[in-house]
């Protein structure tokens, strides 16, 4: 049942030119989150929690959720997370750059908390052409 969810959610994430997409998003109320950076593998979590976080900086971050919107957001630099694989095996992942961006991004999303919560200033948050290049998918 999780592989197919995990499927589906895979094809909708990409379909919308997104780079990740959490349960709650597709009106599942599971702790399962996928990401896809460009030329990676998916990498697909069950129960992901972060047990580590470095730095900060400032990125502009998007969602499924809010297609067609921008804002700046706060995120680190480096992020460690430890999870669950669809085989039940527990997995740690480290990740930097948009990877970091991203494992925060998802979870959030499975606590509750959207990016427009965590915009650096309200009047960040802004309209955008929907352009589907690899550089201009969604978190």
């Amino acid at each position: 049942v999780l592989k197919k969810l995990a499927d589906d959610m895979l094809e909708t994430m990409r379909k919308a030119y997104g780079v990740g997409l959490a349960a709650p998003q597709v009106g599942v109320p599971l702790r399962l989150a996928i990401i896809e950076i460009p030329e990676e593998e998916p990498l697909i979590m069950v129960n992901p929690e972060v047990t580590d976080q470095k730095g900060e900086r400032n990125v502009t971050e998007g969602c499924l959720s809010y297609p067609g919107y921008r804002g700046e957001t706060i995120r680190s630099e480096m992020v460690k997370v430890k999870a669950v694989d669809l085989n039940g095996e527990k997995i740690r992942i480290k990740g930097d750059g948009l990877l970091a961006q991203a494992l925060e991004h998802e979870i959030d999303h499975l606590n509750g908390i959207l990016y427009t919560e965590r915009l650096v200033d309200k009047d960040s948050l802004h309209k955008i052409e929907m352009i589907p290049e690899p550089d201009q998918r969604e978190i």
